[in-house]
């Protein structure tokens, strides 16, 4: 779980953006909606979500298609965020934060697909029972987090740097774009 939580992906550039751009206060917020989409997958799992994507392609291409267009929206609002003249931060708050990273966890199809590839591998190919299900999303859960806490205090170190409006602008856009590549992600990777 460790190694699978340290493989960069789309939580984590949007957590140290967001900790760039926001400050530390947005970022623990969204690490606590993480967080709970993170748990909120593996009841999902458990309850046949997964195997239900896994044997109904257009129930995955949708929910594809649903994250890239929740990211793709957060993107637009943080690039014109940006062009706001004299605008210094404070776009996001603690709990559209927090909203949005359970969201990105509940739309992101590839935290469905690990428990239907990956889990069953470590169960010795048996099926995925409720208890199963809820203690690994806890331990993931767990280690996700403090990783994503970890990440968000990094983040943070460049937020008093942003405070100039110049900078701040700059990196609003890079950070639109980083979630650009999010919404991307989740319309190009292969759960075959």
């Amino acid at each position: 779980m460790l190694l699978i939580e340290l493989t960069p992906g789309p939580n984590m550039a949007w957590l140290a953006g967001l900790a760039a751009v926001e400050g530390r206060r947005a970022g623990f917020a969204a690490v606590a909606g993480v967080a709970i989409g993170l748990l909120l997958n593996g009841l999902l799992a458990a309850l046949g979500l997964a195997a239900l994507l896994q044997t109904m392609p257009q129930l995955l291409t949708g929910l594809r298609l649903a994250g890239a267009a929740m990211m793709l929206v957060l993107a637009i609002q943080t690039w014109r965020a940006a062009t706001v003249p004299g605008h210094a931060g404070g776009t996001i708050k603690t709990r559209g934060a927090f909203f949005t990273g359970a969201l990105i966890n509940l739309l992101n199809p590839k935290a469905y697909i690990f428990f239907v590839v990956v889990v069953p591998q470590f169960l010795g190919m048996a099926a995925l029972t409720l208890c199963n299900a809820l203690l690994l999303a806890l331990v993931s859960t767990v280690i996700a987090t403090v990783i994503h806490l970890a990440i968000v205090l990094a983040g943070s170190r460049a937020h008093e740097w942003l405070s100039d409006p110049t900078r701040t602008r700059m990196t609003r856009r890079i950070f639109a774009v980083v979630m650009l590549g999010v919404a991307a992600s989740f319309l190009l990777a292969d759960f075959g």
